[in-house]
């Protein structure tokens, strides 16, 4: 792949149908279908970027090798502004043969239309105010020190969680929104590591995706590559399983 063949920009993320292929729910759900005023993308020929800027995040779904193409262009175009990236799984092999690479991590974009079977611990999930807060920030730090999402955060729509029978809480979760398009996404599940099996994380998952689905109409989530535990568990929910993805920094140029 050259750097000199790369995909002019275009103003439509949606104008090939990419967003109904397998692979590309990505684009499907974490895009805004009406086109934000201050949105920078492009797309073609089998693949489509679009730049969270206040980030410096560039998405791109379709095939790896002009998704990278799409990376080349915008970093290239943009160096200033695109500084790390999301992309289908084999993107960066192609980007790196350009441009130097950091902080590779491998994800899993997974989304479901289902409201899951009911789990029993479920009626022992609760909702969680800002009062909360400080509880639930300390509780992260302690049993998930790389959650993704923290308390206060902007995107969040609500947090929830479970107590023990000394008041304690022993699980929490948020559900918090795609920047984009305001797509509900899970994040920070946590458990107290002392109370693990008990089927804690499980109900509160079960719990979350369920409010989401009866809320918005579906739920989606971002699940780590070699998490062999969550991967099982969100098969059993019924979260499908078609967008491997890959997620990188751009090293300083």
């Amino acid at each position: 792949m050259q750097a000199t063949t790369l995909l002019p920009r275009t103003a439509d993320l949606f104008d090939q149908g990419l967003e109904r292929q397998a692979g590309a729910a990505l684009l499907r759900f974490g895009a805004a279908r009406q086109r934000p005023a201050d949105r920078i993308s492009w797309s073609g020929q089998g693949a489509a970027a679009w730049l969270d800027d206040a980030r410096g995040h560039l998405w791109c779904v379709g095939e790896p090798d002009p998704a990278a193409g799409l990376v080349l262009r915008a970093a290239q175009g943009r160096p200033e502004q695109v500084r790390e990236f999301t992309g289908p799984r084999g993107t960066v092999g192609q980007v790196r043969r350009h441009l130097p690479v950091t902080d590779v991590v491998e994800w899993v974009f997974r989304w479901t239309l289902e409201a899951p079977p009911l789990h029993p611990v479920e009626e022992r999930v609760i909702v969680l105010d800002a009062s909360h807060h400080g509880e639930l920030l300390d509780f992260l730090n302690e049993h998930s020190p790389a959650h993704s999402t923290g308390p206060g955060s902007s995107d969040v729509i609500l947090w929830a969680g479970i107590r023990g029978t000394d008041g304690q809480l022993v699980a929490c979760g948020a559900l918090s929104s795609l920047r984009d398009s305001g797509a509900p996404l899970m994040a920070s599940v946590a458990t107290d590591a002392r109370q693990r099996g008990q089927g804690l994380g499980a109900a509160l998952t079960s719990w979350l995706t369920r409010y989401a689905v009866h809320r918005y109409g579906f739920c989606t989530l971002w699940q780590l590559a070699d998490n062999t535990p969550a991967e099982r568990l969100y098969d059993r929910l019924g979260y499908r399983n078609e967008d491997p993805c890959v997620s990188a920094r751009l090293a300083m140029r």
